[in-house]
Formats: C-alpha cells, structure tokens, sequence
C-alpha cells in the first residue's frame, strides 16, 4: 500500500516543481488542490485518498466553493 501511495504522489510532486512554478498562484482552496491530495494519499491510503483529491480537484472551477478545505480525519 505505502509503495502505491508513492508511485502515486511522484506525478503530483513533479507538477508541484516543474508545471506549477511557471503558472500564478490561482488555486481557491487553502490548502491547495496539490497539497490536498497528497495529504489525502498519504492519511486515507491510495484508494480513498485518491478519490477524495480527484473529488477536490473537480471542485475548484469558477463557480465551485473556495477557503479552508482541510483532509477530512480517517474514520
């Protein structure tokens, strides 16, 4: 499970050093979409991490919510 979660979290950190920097701060959530998911990969497993960050990431378009968006704990 651990080595999935990686594999996993190595796309989202390869944008978070080679795409992100070249585009403006514009996410609307704290903390961001990309942070968000590996918080999530890493508390909630690959599965249920995985969802919940694709979840959040489909949520962050002009007319969807913004603020504070914490992981939600484990069950």
């Amino acid at each position: 499970m651990k080595l999935l979660v990686q594999i996993l979290i190595l796309p989202v950190r390869i944008y978070q050093v080679l795409i992100s920097p070249w585009f403006p701060a514009s996410c609307r959530f704290e903390p961001s979409c990309s942070h968000y998911m590996i918080q999530s990969l890493k508390i909630h497993g690959p599965f249920r991490g995985l969802f919940l960050g694709l979840k959040r990431i489909s949520s962050c378009h002009p007319w969807g919510k913004s603020g504070y968006d914490p992981v939600p704990p484990p069950k």
